[in-house]
């Protein structure tokens, strides 16, 4: 099975709200490289881990000290289940606080569980609580309520790191947020998260299934990002430009719709053209904010989906080149003139 077709294993887990992926510490390594000064004297809050077995909670705990950090608390989801015959609840979620104890030899061992009354919903009364002490939430949302999670983090003004399906960013609001600055694409997107812990029982779904050295059932996809507030010196960096739209009008279809030309690779973005551009979702894994504008997603003038010669491409954020002022057609020498 392609990577491509286990973005429909992702779609179904949305879909039948089976949400048990969880994150392996090599993907998590991977990305917290690139934030070594985020978390110096924060507490940092993984709000959808059993910190027994989550990878985010030993990641956190074993770098506490070289971090800085200053708390770490982590808070676990049990669905609850009345029983018939005790007429009880028999299932509590919990959650734990560390503070550095073990120092670089920690040990699960010694983690002191506490139960919640319920059921460690992160919309629950008590994870709101502990999510009030928080600086920083770092985890792996359930997919199916990802824009409900995120709407929480922002909503209590928390920073975030969180890994979601690529398609949240087709989510309006997951969309507003990244258009207002509010939000960003991490650095590792697709192949660059390998793939996620699931459990022995999941269905098999072909070639892209794996065992690892821990006896671990591993899912790869190639449809999901990370999804941050967290600063990035990355996402300051320009794309590079290197085509051109005149000379080569035929490559830039113009919409029928809005004032516009439809790029269909992030890389082929030409450097001279100072109108609209629809390119693709996936620009915003590039997108910088001092070079580009974001102006809105996949609408034309006339509210209904861009279009071209009749037919809708797929998804297209319209964008502009904040660093073309205007340009300046000069006949006699053939060229482009970018002020």
């Amino acid at each position: 099975m392609t990577r491509n077709a286990t973005n429909q294993l992702l779609q179904k887990a949305k879909k039948s709200k089976s949400d048990e992926f969880y994150t392996q510490l090599c993907d998590i390594e991977r990305e917290l490289q690139y934030y070594p000064d985020c978390f110096s004297g924060k507490v940092v809050y993984c709000n959808c881990d059993d910190p027994r077995i989550s990878n985010f909670f030993r990641f956190f705990a074993i770098h506490f000290q070289e971090l800085g950090l200053k708390k770490l608390i982590a808070s676990c989801y049990r669905e609850q289940v009345n029983d018939l015959f005790l007429s009880q609840v028999s299932e509590k979620g919990f959650w734990c606080e560390y503070h550095g104890e073990d120092g670089n030899h920690f040990n699960p061992a010694n983690i002191r569980i506490n139960y919640f009354k319920g059921s460690g919903d992160f919309r629950s009364a008590e994870c709101i609580g502990l999510l009030k002490q928080a600086d920083v939430v770092v985890t792996n949302p359930p997919f199916s309520l990802f824009r409900e999670f995120v709407a929480q983090i922002v909503r209590y003004n928390k920073q975030f790191l969180v890994i979601g399906n690529v398609n949240a960013i087709t989510y309006k609001e997951i969309f507003g947020l990244i258009q207002e600055g509010k939000a960003w694409l991490g650095v590792n997107l697709g192949r660059g998260i390998t793939g996620f812990i699931v459990p022995d029982d999941y269905d098999q779904y072909g070639t892209e299934v794996s065992i690892n050295s821990e006896g671990q059932k591993i899912i790869a996809t190639n449809s999901c990002l990370w999804l941050t507030n967290l600063e990035l010196d990355q996402r300051h960096e320009d794309i590079e430009l290197t085509k051109v739209y005149y000379g080569n009008e035929t490559v830039y279809p113009k919409y029928d719709n809005c004032d516009g030309i439809n790029v269909n690779k992030t890389q082929d973005i030409p450097c001279d053209f100072a109108g609209l551009m629809g390119v693709p979702i996936t620009f915003l894994h590039k997108y910088n904010p001092d070079q580009f504008e974001i102006v809105r997603f996949r609408k034309g003038d006339d509210g209904k989906d861009l279009r071209v010669n009749g037919n809708c491409p797929y998804f297209r954020i319209l964008v502009k080149n904040k660093r073309i002022n205007n340009i300046r057609q000069t006949k006699t020498h053939n060229y482009t003139e970018v002020v």
